[in-house]
């Protein structure tokens, strides 16, 4: 990445004895900012924390000194420097006169949006989130230059603080063909980009730091006319975005419903319900966390959907590592006290006690045959048949994302007839002595669950592979008629494939034993779908287990 700073030109304004400590500093590349408040020693900060600069105390003199040398402070107190990106934000007393400075440093970094060139070019309107400092600024400062020169899209820029591309009437460089319009004060930044639609022609804007009502209102005005929107706001997730009443109209605004009974049962939720209330202006939102770690939603509208409903959502994170691009999907950290607390974690493992006391699962009827439905998608159990399963009272869409998402051999059918086990909640299978008669006369499974929350039904899918799936593994059985040695190296197996290979993903050699224990232990492999191959030579040769 190449940064351009021009921070020779901040520290001239600064006084002597805080101009030079920074001058031969030896980690004046990483500085943040630089702050000065009357009475008080003056201080820097960097990523590590913050340093103080002098022994001597901020005076009058030295505050007049900066402020002489800077351009005219604006209604919302922030100054610059002409042809830089530094911002100078004043604090004043009852007065009105200034008693502090914080001179923050702008950077121009070039490449930083590597990890989202995929994002731009679909044309979705983007919105960025974090907190101050992050790098919001610098981040859509990058986009506005990628989107006019490399892309040769019309952009305009509104720049209510001048931060984007710098104080002075010759914007700078680091925004490229990028036009910029600047905004009087804060107050009419809503104004400004309504006039930017309808008088440049832009096919993108660039909005700083939405804030406000109007100024949400007036972005989805401009979604509406189909223009591309590149936009910040203060929030560290989406779920706090959605719950601000300010800002919730970005991401489609939200409203309670009342349900029909019929629906609320069939959902498997209240009758009240709150719901997205209209299109997102934005389509793509990024949490950047830290520079180079960013969280990704690619369809606001549907995740947006999960949080409201209450659902786990599954996130995209792109991390940057020696200029390569990693990304992985996880569940969402966000923020816990939006999600409901039942919801919280995904993944229970069937075999942990305390999960098993607090989500208990039923099972009527007889075990279901397997139909002939091989698996058409890449899944975790590639040689494995599909098990057809008919929900009733749960949401279809939920199920279908949860299988999807752990690549289970499942299919969702809507016909009783065909399915080969039935999940259900167990207050509506109460209600229905039909369905438990129908499930009798064709020997099917039914699995019931309390309430219809993700970890639940990740439970019951996985309970069903255990009980219905080929490779389901009767360990008493398993161990019949094997000798002390034999059992030995099947646990040692055992325990080698389900704590390393499939948890870690890493391939792992056992010890060496005798070939009938190695021919068993091989057999055992095949059960996991898993590889393996021998090695060595007698009496040391050994098994080399490998993951999918």
């Amino acid at each position: 990445m190449l940064i351009a700073d021009d921070l020779d030109q901040l520290l001239e304004i600064l006084p002597y004895f805080i101009r030079y400590p920074l001058e031969i500093h030896p980690n004046r590349k990483n500085l943040i900012e630089i702050v000065m408040d009357l009475g008080r020693r003056p201080e820097a900060r960097f990523p590590s924390g913050p340093e103080y600069l002098s022994h001597r105390i901020v005076s009058w003199y030295d505050l007049d000194y900066s402020i002489k040398r800077v351009g005219n402070f604006s209604g919302d107190n922030r100054s610059g420097i002409e042809r830089t990106l530094h911002r100078i934000s004043s604090i004043r007393n009852r007065q009105g006169s200034i008693v502090g400075l914080t001179c923050r440093v702008g950077r121009a970094v070039f490449g930083t949006i590597s990890v989202i060139r995929d994002l731009l070019e679909t044309g979705n309107s983007i919105l960025l989130l974090g907190r101050p400092g992050v790098g919001k600024t610098t981040a859509i400062r990058e986009i506005a230059r990628v989107l006019a020169d490399e892309m040769e899209k019309r952009v305009v820029i509104i720049d209510t603080s001048n931060e984007i591309a710098g104080d002075g009437d010759i914007p700078h460089p680091a925004i490229g063909r990028a036009r910029r319009m600047q905004v009087a004060c804060p107050e009419q930044q809503h104004q400004v980009m309504i006039e930017a639609v309808e008088n440049h022609m832009p096919e993108v804007i660039i909005i700083d730091e939405i804030g406000t009502e109007l100024e949400s209102l007036a972005a989805r005005t401009i979604a509406e006319r189909g223009v591309q929107l590149v936009g910040t706001a203060h929030g560290n997730h989406l779920e706090s975005l959605v719950k601000n009443p300010i800002l919730s109209d970005l991401v489609g605004g939200i409203q309670y419903v009342t349900l029909g009974d019929d629906e609320a049962k069939r959902r498997g939720t209240q009758k009240s319900v709150l719901e997205r209330k209209a299109s997102p202006a934005f389509q793509i939102a990024i949490e950047i966390h830290e520079r180079d770690n960013w969280v990704i939603h690619e369809k606001v509208d549907e995740t947006v959907d999960q949080i409201l409903q209450g659902y786990q959502i599954f996130t995209q994170r792109r991390t940057i590592v020696n200029n390569i691009v990693n990304i992985l999907c996880e569940e969402n950290p966000g923020d816990a006290s939006i999600i409901k607390k039942k919801k919280k974690n995904l993944y229970i493992n069937p075999k942990d006690k305390d999960s098993r006391k607090e989500n208990t699962l039923d099972q009527e009827g007889y075990i279901g045959s397997s139909k002939d439905i091989t698996v058409t998608k890449q899944s975790l159990y590639p040689e494995q048949k599909c098990l057809l399963i008919y929900p009733y009272g749960l949401n279809f869409q939920e199920l279908d994302t949860v299988i999807n998402m752990l690549q289970l051999p499942l299919l969702l059918c809507r016909e009783i007839s065909k399915a080969d086990v039935i999940l259900a909640l167990r207050s509506n299978l109460k209600l229905n002595s039909k369905l438990r008669q129908i499930a009798r006369s064709r020997r099917i499974t039914i699995y019931t669950i309390h309430t219809n929350t993700v970890p639940q039904i990740t439970r019951a899918l996985r309970k069903m592979l255990e009980i219905n799936s080929v490779a389901f593994i009767r360990w008493s059985e398993f161990c019949s008629d094997k000798s002390d040695d034999q059992i030995a190296a099947l646990n040692e197996a055992k325990w080698a494939i389900e704590k390393i290979v499939i948890a870690k993903k890493q391939p792992v050699e056992l010890l060496s034993c005798l070939a009938d224990s190695r021919r068993i232990q091989h057999e055992l492999v095949k059960f996991y779908n898993l590889r393996a191959r021998s090695l060595g030579e007698e009496p040391y040769r050994r098994l080399q287990i490998y993951p999918d």
